[in-house]
């Protein structure tokens, strides 16, 4: 096992020691300054993290490019063996990493728990996976030779992940890049670097080697992106993170054909059908909906419900949004934590206003909290008026949009009325018309009678302007290896040429 120097600096956060350097190379480093990270539930700076620059995200790039070659070469059960021992110290850090993601994050800490634990199951998956990374073999279509497909590394990898889940992001990209073989360059969020900061110490703990895992901490990503992206040597970018920053991504990406993964925005319909149990529907709607305070790619942005359940929902889905607890996240029975920023919280606000210039009837909540941290009530509306841009847009916000579909085709159509194509949800007690409905949405994913659906044996990803890719189950770790064709002359005795 490599042995590492610790990190230069770190901090002291609710009795955790938080490393607050990059990492590049196998080595913690200063950056040239420092930036704040803040408690979004107080509104106080807890620590203040190395700034990388464009001459860190490079000098990451060189060591993950120097070091590509023999970590592609590590046989698969070596290499699984680094995974199983990372998986053991994470879940020894559990707790650690728990508190200190809803430091930065503000959720609760039920949430960050339960992030914690997927994203170990998604780490171990991965672990499992290695070992059972297979080609194929045939015989040529006219005979003479054989077709030998198999797979290796696409290459030097750059992750970027967001601040909204900032354990399960890079433990499901970082876990696949390196199975498959490739090594990495990880540019955090600014708002939420200290969880991945701690993923990090755990995998240079466990022993991969110096150059395999980078990290990069900044407040300017796109001057890091851009001198990442444009090295001839990176030939793989997954993003996490809105529509428009991942087009500027692809286009970036175009000159160098970088193989890229795309998981971006959503707008995700709710739909409820006239045969729903409404009680199971509006508990998980709930869920859906507020869960990270509305601040999720899958969240359910567009509730449509069908006119001849829709009074009973919205009474029951209001009674549920009325009573969820708003505090912080370290509070025993807080549901709802502080939104991000600020300026995040502001923009809320504005999505309220939006609201209330349209025909939409507020039936709970509508106002920021005063006080300390970027609070913000949870928000229902009952919208009339179908044709505005605000029914169209991602909200990522604490605020329920409710619809009224006068038929189950009605309700299909509206639902597919987005550029967005990532995940939507479907409640009815008919498995048949479950089948029938989900198949006509135009969404990666489609959760039946449930509000949440991430698991380590699924392919999570969407499409239209909802991304490029999957990440999880089987295509996960493939998303990160180029399929090889060898064609092997074979003579008519059969021995080789």
């Amino acid at each position: 096992m490599t042995t590492l120097a610790p990190p230069s600096r770190t901090a002291t956060l609710r009795g955790h020691s938080v490393p607050l350097d990059l990492f590049i190379d196998g080595e913690w480093r200063a950056g040239d300054g420092d930036f704040a990270v803040y408690d979004p539930a107080s509104g106080i700076e807890i620590a203040r993290v190395a700034d990388g620059t464009a001459a860190d995200g490079k000098a990451a790039l060189d060591a993950a490019a120097a070091a590509q070659a023999a970590w592609a070469a590590v046989p698969p059960r070596d290499r699984a063996d680094l995974f199983s021992r990372a998986h053991r110290l994470l879940l020894e850090r559990g707790d650690a990493i728990a508190e200190i993601m809803t430091l930065e994050s503000g959720k609760p800490l039920a949430e960050s728990r339960a992030e914690f634990q997927l994203s170990a199951d998604f780490f171990l998956w991965y672990t499992e996976q290695i070992a059972h990374l297979h080609g194929s073999f045939a015989h040529g279509s006219r005979g003479g030779y054989r077709i030998v497909t198999t797979h290796q590394p696409v290459g030097p990898t750059l992750l970027i992940t967001p601040w909204n889940f900032p354990l399960l992001m890079i433990a499901r990209k970082a876990g696949a890049a390196l199975a498959a073989g490739c090594t990495t360059v990880v540019k955090t969020a600014r708002e939420t670097p200290l969880t991945c900061a701690l993923f990090v110490s755990v995998l240079t703990e466990a022993g991969f080697p110096p150059g395999v895992v980078n990290l990069v901490h900044t407040t300017s990503s796109s001057t890091i992106s851009a001198e990442v992206m444009a090295d001839p040597r990176l030939r793989k970018v997954s993003f996490t993170g809105s529509t428009e920053v991942g087009s500027t991504l692809l286009r970036q990406a175009a000159p160098g054909i970088v193989n890229a993964s795309m998981e971006l925005g959503g707008d995700g319909p709710f739909v409820v059908l006239d045969d729903a149990d409404v009680e199971a529907a509006a508990a998980q709607a709930i869920v859906a909906k507020f869960r990270n305070a509305g601040q999720a790619c899958v969240a359910a942005n567009r509730i449509i419900v069908h006119e001849k359940v829709a009074d009973a929902f919205i009474e029951r889905f209001v009674a549920l949004a009325k009573a969820l607890r708003v505090g912080s996240g370290f509070e025993a029975g807080t549901d709802v934590g502080p939104i991000i920023s600020a300026r995040q919280r502001d923009g809320v606000a504005d999505l309220v206003a939006e609201f209330e210039r349209i025909d939409a009837t507020l039936l709970a909540g509508g106002r920021a909290i005063d006080g300390d941290g970027y609070f913000f009530e949870p928000t229902v509306f009952e919208v009339h008026d179908r044709e505005s841009d605000v029914c169209h847009r991602e909200l990522f916000a604490p605020i329920a949009a409710i619809y009224r579909a006068e038929s189950t085709a009605d309700a299909i159509r509206f639902a597919n009325d987005t550029r967005y194509g990532l995940a939507a949800y479907v409640f009815t007690r008919d498995l048949s018309r479950a089948f029938a409905v989900a198949e006509r949405l135009d969404f990666g994913m489609v959760g039946i009678n449930r509000g949440i659906m991430a698991d380590p044996a699924a392919a999570f990803g969407g499409v239209k302007a909802s991304g490029l890719g999957r990440e999880g189950g089987q295509d996960g770790i493939y998303e990160f290896l180029e399929p090889k064709y060898l064609a092997v002359t074979v003579d008519e005795e059969g021995a080789l040429s």
